[in-house]
């Protein structure tokens, strides 16, 4: 084989004032505007129906803006076909021929980019190797586990050296374990060859494992964009905290704010943290399991609903007098018994404050 490698040649994706309405009535993408730099992985986040995928297949020119522009790198394709943008597409599906073997699905794309014979099986070999299934070739896709299959999915889009890759959710029909492993190597791929990638999933824990960046649907608009240390830490609302990761949203009365940092007051138990531009009085808070603490001195008071060990932790489900919240406990060994009752602070730093409560 000749010394034939894939390289990366990344491009900026813009989107301006993005609106997609299907018919007369159904907005799917409502005057969306975001960019993504050349050679991250941005991921769009949200539940099913937010808009995301129709997002993702705009930009593959798969569905056509109703108004507003999208760009790749300084050229406007808001009107341009697939076959001209320089995308590829790692669909759900894998979407790989049968009949054919893995080497020849994963050239097939660089047949109708005018690339020689011998040049498309270099190239071919060249992705494979680079997904780890090097002599693999002569197989056929039923041959290879699902997420063998989705690889030569990767190593097809690959080959074709595109500005931007696209997945749509790659994983979904993976096992959790495969799960791992495989966006371990979407992420490793894309870092190494320092690629564009736009990622679509509806996976909370995915997304905070790949992205560089997230970008939250919520009903055909954008409810916030940042990392994943900023969407988990500092939710702009109450949506975006119980959706990245899991939260309990915790009624409190801010008691005071002295320059950035607000003391706040939960059934007697105070605590300070930063206020967020947040004035005294009622307001509401965002609390993950881990950063509860059970057996506080001065706490406030829950009672354990249930208890159920996990392997490396405890769950509890505790009722309090403003209702139910979910705590992690790491003590396995002195479990708190269901009935019984528990003072309940924070870690620290543990919750964050809700702008608009």
């Amino acid at each position: 084989m000749a010394d034939t490698q894939i390289t990366g040649k990344a491009a900026p994706v813009s989107f301006r004032s993005v609106t997609k309405v299907y018919g007369r009535e159904v907005t799917a993408v409502d005057d969306v505007s975001f960019d993504v730099e050349a050679g991250k992985l941005v991921t769009l986040l949200g539940p099913s129906g937010c808009g995301k995928t129709t997002m993702l297949r705009m930009i593959a020119g798969l569905e056509m803006v109703t108004t507003g522009r999208i760009l790749i790198g300084d050229k406007d394709v808001t009107i341009l076909p697939a076959t001209d943008r320089d995308v590829s597409m790692v669909f759900q599906s894998y979407a790989l021929f049968p009949h054919m073997s893995v080497l020849e699905n994963v050239a097939y794309g660089l047949g109708f980019s005018g690339f020689p014979k011998t040049e498309a099986r270099d190239r071919a070999l060249a992705g494979l190797d680079l997904v780890g299934l090097k002599g693999y070739g002569d197989r056929l896709p039923s041959e290879l586990s699902g997420g063998q299959q989705q690889r030569v999915a990767v190593a097809r889009a690959l080959v074709l050296e595109p500005q931007v890759l696209l997945f749509d959710e790659p994983l979904s029909n993976l096992d959790a374990k495969l799960r791992r492993q495989v966006r371990e190597d979407i992420r490793s791929i894309q870092q190494d060859l320092g690629l564009t990638v736009i990622y679509v999933t509806h996976d909370q824990e995915e997304a905070l494992a790949v992205s560089d960046e997230i970008v939250v649907m919520r009903n055909a608009q954008i409810a916030q964009i940042g990392t994943p240390r900023q969407l988990y830490d500092a939710p702009a609302d109450a949506f975006v905290a119980d959706f990245i990761g899991e939260a309990n949203l915790i009624p409190c009365e801010i008691l005071s704010v002295e320059a950035d940092t607000a003391e706040i007051a939960v059934d007697g138990y105070r605590y300070r943290l930063p206020s967020r531009g947040l004035p005294p009085g009622p307001a509401k808070m965002a609390v993950r399991p881990s950063r509860i603490v059970l057996g506080v001195e001065g706490g406030f008071t829950a009672t354990v609903a249930r208890a159920t060990y996990v392997g490396v932790h405890m769950e509890y489900s505790l009722e309090t007098s403003f209702g139910s919240i979910f705590a992690v406990h790491d003590d396995v060994y002195d479990a708190h018994d269901i009935g019984s009752e528990v003072k309940v602070g924070f870690k620290s730093p543990g919750p964050v404050l809700i702008p608009g409560g």
